[in-house]
């Protein structure tokens, strides 16, 4: 090696050429090469110690850093002891030395170093590691730097990497629990409390917050890291004392401390900003602190009056926040707030310094919303905010059952609080965050009045005013009439994850909230909700007398800004509050249908005639002055006043059965006047919101209500000629399926509460006979032949026949699919035509990979629906069809070369097996063999070696239904086996195809789609359960040791390891078939195959593994030897050459 002072010179060179921008890849490829090769020379630690204490560097002392870093966990096992003894002393002299001049990643990896060196060996060859970062915390010049050592211990030896063995881990863990105590002692005690310099700790939370300084803030806020992370793995215990807490809450006050904030930001200097900012982060972190106490569910007993304490201090805390004005209402004060102009400021505050200064600042961003008066917007920080929703979630989800019957806790005080500081968020997410606190406590109160129904009205009764006051509130922030400003935020354009706008979201979840208070407080909430529905339906139904007829048609005389604007709102406010009345009608249904039938049929009669007056003066094609705003209103009304009629069907089929023992020409009216409104707006002249609002609604009619009469009402008379006329204009094709599935269940679906003899089945057959056949005209009418030869029409023109019929046709049959078997005869009897053209069709197709695939859906849904009607012979004709069109050149073809589509089309078809080899009975067995060929002779070869999971996932399902459905096809059991069980082995068929099965599953766990891997081992284990698949014989001396070996395999290789919990129980069941075998033969084997260790690791290996036979012990066993495995291999790789292991 070159000397130390030339080599730092050409390292430094090295690194200044590897990040400038002018250097190409390949010679920064070179250089890492070089700087590689450097890092495994023996004794290249001791140039790179000369290179931290001798450059300036950043690029040079990182890299030194890591060559440390890679030296003690990858290759410590062979530095030679007096080498580690230096190392040792060295580092943390530099540390000591250097601390106050490094920058701070520098520092922090130095640091990282030397935990790494304590991670493996303290206390035996590194006794005064943990002494050594006490004393430095004690130390007032060294404080922050052992606190930064404290943090960075807990994080890498409380759950260290899996580069330790289970013991050493095991024994990290038991060292630092026995530290825990002084640790929070020193913490809390000498250091956070002393920095306050409070006399009494009991009075800390009424006693003014001190002023700390730069220095002080620093200490406390590393201090209060610390303790964080502490707590994320310490015990709740003795250690934790009332004490401990109060300091803690202390700090939390520095979040919400208005006044001194106030104070810095009036106070001018950009230093002065930055303090006040380090005071809000103390705030954030004590809130951290808090939470991770806050986050363990399991609470010792001993702990609960902690837990209380606790809440207490939180409730000051709470009150501190939410503290206004009380002169006003809530109301008011947020009126108020709407109508003050909102500023956005971003601060950005860089604090620039001395050094070391420097070393601890970093750039403070904050945004708030400033606002006028007191109130918690423009006042605290949004992480506080966040930190401080996070420990009110987990006080309600979590802790509420325990301190609600408390008396010295104030819940119904809480909950005012609680309201105040929901609807004080400054922003949206925070108000989403609250309500779904809200959500929690409502369930938690639901499931509580279930289990004491005794108990019922003294619960709400203390609850009832609170949530009231919550209902009122979360209706008025729907509302433009009172909450504008926040509303026209939301975006009402870009859909999330989750497929919805902001807008969408922010209603979703409001009316999730009014529907819990409603299912408590069902007439408080209907009495609520009603009149405020009223006055917005008011101004609805009043614009009939502004139309006016123009030239054009017909117009809306509404033309003042002013008006236009009230109008939008008053509008959107109907579409929110008509979204609101239908996710309550559930409410109204089942038990309570009789008590509040008065108020839904209200609803109902209300919602008809919104409906119809909307469709017969048509105001979805009015013009209006504002037509990009206005027309949408008018048509989103429309829309969802026929959204909540349907979301009254149920409510609707229950008085159509109360109606039928009445005879009630109440219900009668209700219908057809509902489809008064819905028939004109079936057609193609309407918007496709709107039309398929009204198909919906159509669909819910015929499906859930079910009246004898309707099929009679002019109204649907009008919708069947329109549907089944040639010549009309075929519908958008989603609004074709829904009105064609509408008129098909008038027809197919039994009514309800009618005998079998008055269902009158022979005039509505020939009905859905006409229906189909006029639905299936031209798809009928496609001959093969000409299809095949010379076409008639253009082939684009068949495949447009093609998709509409059989969209159409495999939507009637999926929703007649699960309905009687009279309503399943007349459908199939109807459909025959056209299922033996599909049938004909197919072989013309087999290279159209788009029509296959349409065509198979449609079969699929017939044999999962229509099978038993369809017949034995007809069905083995499509079985047999399928067979011959899918040859092992056709397979190959759709998989390989024709892309997604070729691959659905392959899917389908083994779908349709699926259902095939699932049925009972004798009538489709003979098909098992030519099935199984199938897959394991065409398929599988094709798809086992692509890394694509295409396929792979519906070929395996199919092999899982074969064997699950079809047991004794492989396994005889007879009646004296059954008996003699243990005595007489089931007799055994088909054993080749059940060897390339089983060997195909196994095939499966050595690919990378974890996906696959999941669901095969499900499919084993239920076969399992189901079948003892492990126990028979053949499996058992063939292939259960060579699946263990696969399944440990993958644990040790780490490539599934979302999985471990799932294979480790797979091995369990498997090894508890023959305990003795595995310990005794597999086990021994197992370590004997492994490479990578010695025979003294193996024979260490062993004897770890212990010989429990229960699940959880055994699977701890079996985690530990796969980690331990891993750690003696990663031992052995970084031994240099020719070391001698003992």
């Amino acid at each position: 090696m070159a000397s130390e002072e030339a080599s730092l010179r050409a390292l430094e060179s090295l690194m200044t050429e590897f990040f400038h921008d002018c250097t190409t890849n390949e010679r920064k490829r070179e250089i890492e090469e070089l700087l590689n090769n450097f890092a495994q020379q023996i004794g290249a630690w001791r140039f790179c110690l000369y290179f931290l204490s001798s450059t300036r560097n950043d690029y040079v002392m990182m890299y030194s850093l890591t060559v440390f870093e890679n030296l003690i966990n990858k290759m410590w096992l062979g530095v030679p002891s007096q080498d580690k003894m230096e190392i040792r002393s060295c580092l943390p002299k530099l540390l000591l030395a250097h601390h106050k001049t490094l920058p701070y990643f520098i520092r922090n990896k130095l640091c990282k170093v030397i935990v790494d060196i304590g991670r493996q060996d303290w206390p035996m060859f590194y006794h005064d590691f943990f002494t050594n970062i006490l004393q430095l915390i004690q130390s007032p010049v060294t404080t922050p730097l052992g606190l930064i050592m404290l943090k960075t211990t807990s994080e890498e030896l409380a759950c260290p990497r899996e580069d330790l063995s289970v013991a050493r881990k095991e024994e990290l863990r038991k060292l630092l629990l026995d530290q825990v105590q002084t640790v929070l002692g020193l913490l809390t005690g000498d250091l956070l409390s002393n920095l306050l310099q409070s006399p009494s700790s009991a009075k800390l939370l009424n006693q003014p917050i001190p002023i700390l300084d730069a220095e002080s803030e620093y200490i406390c806020s590393l201090a209060l890291e610390c303790l964080a992370h502490l707590f994320s793995w310490i015990p709740l215990s003795a250690s934790i004392t009332p004490s401990l807490l109060t300091t803690i809450f202390h700090f939390a006050r520095f979040g919400c401390d208005i006044r001194a904030r106030k104070m810095a930001s009036v106070n001018g200097s950009s230093q002065n900003c930055v303090l006040g900012q380090e005071r809000g982060r103390l705030g954030v972190l004590a809130m951290s602190c808090i939470n991770e106490l806050m986050s363990k569910n399991c609470v010792p007993m001993e702990f609960e009056e902690y837990l209380l304490r606790m809440f207490q201090q939180t409730f000051y805390l709470l009150q501190k926040i939410t503290k206004d004005n009380n002169a006003h209402t809530v109301k008011s004060r947020l009126e108020e707030l709407d109508e003050r102009s909102e500023v956005l400021q971003e601060l950005r505050l860089l604090l620039m310094c001395s050094q070391e200064q420097e070393r601890r600042s970093v750039e403070l961003r904050g945004a708030w919303k400033q606002k006028g008066g007191n109130g918690m917007k423009g006042c605290l920080s949004c992480s506080y905010i966040e930190k401080f929703t996070d420990f009110l979630r987990l006080f309600v989800s979590v802790h509420l059952r325990r301190i609600e019957s408390y008396s010295q806790f104030p819940v119904v005080e809480f909950l005012t609080l609680l309201f105040k500081y929901t609807f004080h968020q400054p922003t949206h997410e925070g108000y989403f965050s609250c309500l779904d606190i809200w959500t929690l406590f409502l369930d938690y109160l639901t499931s509580k009045i279930k289990s004491r129904l005794g108990d019922k009205e003294a619960v709400l009764n203390r609850y009832e005013d609170a949530l009231v006051l919550l209902l009122t509130e979360v209706l008025n922030r729907i509302q433009f009439r009172y909450n504008q400003a926040q509303l026209e935020e939301l975006d009402d354009e870009t859909l999330d994850d989750d497929q919805q706008t902001e807008w969408q979201r922010y209603l979703r979840q409001s009316l999730e909230v009014v529907a819990k208070v409603m299912e408590l407080l069902p007439t408080h909430a209907f009495s609520t909700l009603f009149p405020v529905l009223q006055d917005n339906l008011d101004v609805y139904l009043g614009l009939q007398q502004f139309i006016v007829t123009s030239g054009s048609g017909h117009r809306l005389n509404i033309t003042a800004e002013n008006d236009c604007r009230r109008l939008h709102c008053s509008l959107r406010d109907l579409s929110s509050l008509l979204q609101a009345v239908g996710r309550l009608a559930e409410y109204f249904i089942g038990d309570v249908f009789a008590a509040r039938f008065s108020d839904a049929l209200t609803v109902v009669e209300r919602l008809v005639k919104v409906t119809l007056y909307g469709s017969q003066i048509k105001l979805y094609n009015i013009e209006t002055a504002v037509p990009s705003v206005l027309k949408p209103d008018l048509i989103d009304v429309h829309a969802q006043s026929l959204a909540a009629l349907q979301a009254y069907s149920h409510w609707l089929a229950q008085y159509c059965s109360e109606a039928h023992r009445q005879n009630t020409q109440q219900f009668v009216t209700l219908i057809s006047t509902t489809m008064d409104a819905v028939t004109p707006l079936i057609s193609t002249k309407v918007q496709d919101k709107l039309l398929l609002s009204a198909c919906h609604l159509l669909v819910s009619l015929a499906t859930t209500v079910r009246p004898v009469f309707l099929i009679s009402i002019p109204a649907v008379q009008k919708v069947f000629n329109r549907i089944t006329d040639a010549s009309a204009q075929r519908l958008v094709d989603k609004a074709q399926v829904l009105v064609c599935r509408a008129l098909s269940n008038i027809l197919l679906l039994p009514w309800p509460n009618l005998p079998e003899n008055e269902q009158q089945w022979p005039v509505r057959s020939i009905n859905h006979t006409s229906l189909i056949s006029a639905l299936s005209r031209d798809y009928r009418n496609l001959k093969p032949n000409a299809v095949a030869s010379q076409r008639k029409m253009p082939l684009d023109d068949t495949k447009v026949i093609i998709h509409q019929t059989l969209s159409v046709l495999e939507d009637i049959v999926e929703n007649i699919s699960g309905e009687s078997t009279k309503s399943r005869q007349i459908c199939y009897h109807s459909l025959q035509e056209s299922v033996q053209v599909s049938l004909a069709l197919f072989p013309a197709f087999i290279h159209q990979s788009d029509v296959t695939d349409e065509m198979l859906s449609f079969f699929l849904t017939l044999f999962r629906g229509l099978r038993v009607q369809m017949g034995v012979p007809f069905t083995e004709q499509i079985i047999q069809t399928f067979l011959n069109m899918f040859t092992r050149e056709q397979l190959a073809e759709s998989i390989l070369h024709e892309g997604s589509t070729g691959c659905r089309v392959v899917e389908k078809f083994l779908k349709i097996l699926q259902v095939v080899v699932q049925e009972p009975g004798q009538v489709f067995k003979p098909f098992l063999p030519s099935i199984i060929a199938l897959c394991m002779e065409q398929v599988y070869p094709i798809i086992a070696e692509r890394p694509s999971p295409d396929v792979k996932a519906e070929l395996f399902e199919l092999l899982f239904r074969t064997l699950h459905h079809n047991w004794r096809f492989f396994f005889k059991s007879t009646v004296l086996a059954s008996v003699q069980r243990g005595i007489a082995e089931e007799q055994m068929e088909n054993e080749p195809q059940f060897s390339a099965i089983m060997q195909a599953f196994g095939q499966s766990f050595l690919q990378p789609d974890i996906h696959l891997f999941k669901q095969n081992l499900f499919y084993l284990e239920t076969l399992n359960t189901k079948q003892k698949l492990y126990h028979k014989k053949i499996f058992r001396t063939t292939m259960l040791f060579q699946f263990v070996n696969v399944l440990l395999q993958v644990l040790v290789h780490k490539s599934h390891d979302l999985l471990q919990e799932e294979i480790g129980i797979a091995i369990y069941n498997m090894a508890s078939v023959d305990f003795d075998g595995f310990f005794a033969a597999f086990l021994p084997e197992f370590l004997t195959s492994c490479d990578g260790v010695d025979a003294n690791q193996k024979n260490v290996l062993g004897r770890n593994f212990k010989m429990d036979r229960d699940l959880p012990s055994f699977t701890q066993n079996v985690h530990r030897l796969v980690n331990d495995l891993r750690y003696y291999r990663l031992c052995n790789d970084s031994l240099p050459p020719g070391t001698v292991k003992l």
